[in-house]
């Protein structure tokens, strides 16, 4: 019996991912068109997606990020799948209503279709929608997971999973050829079917241009104000972890001190106590 209905429940499941693909496609087309910004930030865990999805913010992306914030590594190229899957799961469990993208580590998409097992991984683990880094390089596997049935979230300006062969964290389009690569980029994405692009570290006279440009949202970090949308890693918004927090961020509050704080008074509440 399952040899036979196995066929038909594996079109309908590709029929919901494509329904998942087409109303985020919409939804974020038309909020874009009525001027209206997106609000996007980063969650690991199963407290934090639900706080955030209360909060009613609209995309929370399980960022590869959890590598240095979360994992202690130096940067994002130590990720494995494994652990982002392991996390994508966490944060599922605490997300209603904003849409849920899972952030595809590096060397999880250097071929069509691993790029498409890895995405199906995510979504078997939790999330819409998955996010890769590149431009024109990468088009041609953002057709391809997006023909899956599958939502994408381009990512192009500085790309942290090239941070060490870069020599660090660089602003994009200081040049007019960088400017034009970066347009190029834009509408390359948009073209293979990307929902959205991520700008980062993007000059932001070249990311207004670019917003212009093109018909999906552009969703920026360090990137000006002129974005569709913003994206921030949570950590830094709150000041949960003070060892470095990049220039284009102002905390709104700070976690790390009141933890510490807490942890204080817990050790000399407990060590005056009296047996």
């Amino acid at each position: 019996m399952w040899g036979i209905l196995a066929p038909l429940f594996a079109k309908l499941a590709f029929s919901n991912r494509r329904l998942i693909f087409e109303r985020s496609m919409k939804d974020f087309r038309q909020i874009k068109q009525r001027g209206d910004k997106i609000t996007a930030l980063t969650a690991y865990d199963y407290p934090t997606a639900r706080l955030l999805d209360e909060s009613g913010i609209d995309i929370i992306l399980v960022g590869d990020s959890v590598g240095m914030v979360v994992l202690g590594y130096p940067d994002t190229t130590d990720v494995t799948l494994d652990e982002m899957l392991h996390h994508t799961r966490a944060v599922a469990r605490g997300v209603k209503q904003a849409l849920l993208v899972g952030d595809m580590p590096i060397h999880t998409y250097d071929t069509s279709q691993q790029a498409v097992d890895t995405a199906r991984k995510f979504v078997d683990a939790g999330a819409r929608a998955v996010k890769l880094e590149g431009g024109w390089s990468e088009c041609g596997k953002i057709e391809t997971i997006v023909a899956a049935g599958i939502p994408v979230m381009a990512h192009i300006g500085m790309l942290p999973q090239h941070v060490r062969e870069e020599g660090g964290y660089k602003m994009k389009g200081k040049t007019a050829r960088e400017a034009e690569q970066l347009l190029d980029d834009a509408k390359c994405v948009e073209r293979a079917g990307a929902f959205s692009v991520v700008l980062e570290i993007v000059i932001a006279d070249v990311a207004r241009q670019i917003t212009k440009a093109i018909g999906i949202p552009t969703i920026g970090i360090g990137s000006g104000e002129h974005c569709d949308g913003q994206i921030l890693v949570t950590h830094d918004l709150i000041g949960l972890f003070p060892w470095f927090t990049p220039k284009f961020v102002s905390p709104e509050a700070r976690v790390a001190e009141e933890i510490r704080r807490a942890a204080r008074a817990f050790i000399e509440r407990t060590r005056s106590s009296k047996v």
